[in-house]
C-alpha cells in the first residue's frame, strides 16, 4: 500500500510521497486561478470549481477565496453556497448532502497529526473523513474537526468548535460545540429570534 492509498484508507502516512506533493500543487494552481477570477465570469468559475471538486451536484456556488488540499476528496450535493474564505483540508473524503450553506470563514479539516511529539515529528499525519448532511447551515469562524459528522437540518452558529458528532434537527453552538435546543415546527414562523416573517411564501 502507497502512501496515498495509505491516506484515502484513513491510515498514517507521509504527505510528500507517491504523488501527494504533485497532486496538492496541481490543486493550489486550480484553486490559484479560480480565486484570481473576475467576479462575473460565472461559466469559467462554475467550470472549474467542477474539475477541482471530486462531486458535485447542478446547483454550486463558492464564494472567492476557497482553498483546498485536493479537491478531489470533496463530494457536495445539489444547492451547495459557501462565503468567502473556506478552506476544507481534504486528505480524507468530505461528503456534503444537500441545500448546505456555509458563512465566511468555514474550516473543515479532516487533516491531523499524532499528538506526541516523537511520534508528531515522524513525519506521519492523517485524515479522518468529515460527514455533513442534507439542510445545514454552519455559521461564520466555524471549524469542524476530523471525524465529525453533522445530522439533517442541523445549524451550527458561529464561532463553533465542532470536535463530535452532531445530531440532526438542531441547533448546536460554542468551544466546544453543543446541542443548545431542537429545531420545531413553531420555529418556521420566524426569520431571526423572535421576529416574525412579513411575507407568506417562505414555507
Amino acid at each position: 500500500m502507497n502512501q496515498k492509498q495509505r491516506m484515502l484508507a484513513e491510515l498514517p502516512y507521509k504527505a510528500w510521497e507517491d504523488g501527494l506533493k504533485e497532486d496538492r500543487i496541481a490543486n493550489k494552481l486550480r484553486c490559484q486561478e479560480y480565486n484570481s477570477l473576475p467576479a462575473d465570469n460565472f461559466k469559467h468559475k462554475d467550470e472549474l470549481i467542477r474539475s477541482i471538486l471530486g462531486k458535485c451536484g447542478k446547483d454550486v456556488w463558492i464564494e472567492s477565496p476557497f482553498f483546498c488540499d485536493y479537491g478531489y476528496n470533496i463530494e457536495v450535493g445539489e444547492n451547495f453556497y459557501t462565503n468567502f474564505n473556506c478552506v476544507i483540508l481534504d486528505v480524507a473524503k468530505v461528503i456534503i448532502g444537500d441545500n448546505v450553506m456555509f458563512a465566511p470563514n468555514v474550516a473543515i479539516y479532516t487533516a491531523g497529526h499524532p499528538v506526541h511529539p516523537c511520534s508528531r515529528n515522524s513525519g506521519y499525519e492523517y485524515g479522518i473523513g468529515i460527514t455533513i448532511g442534507n439542510n445545514v447551515w454552519i455559521g461564520g469562524n466555524s471549524v469542524v474537526n476530523p471525524g465529525v459528522t453533522i445530522g439533517d437540518n442541523t445549524v451550527i452558529g458561529a464561532g463553533s468548535v465542532v470536535t463530535k458528532d452532531i445530531p440532526a434537527n438542531v441547533i448546536a453552538a460554542g468551544v466546544p460545540c453543543k446541542v443548545i435546543r431542537e429545531i420545531t415546527e413553531a420555529d418556521r414562523k420566524y426569520y431571526y429570534k423572535d421576529r416574525e416573517f412579513d411575507v407568506g411564501d417562505y414555507k
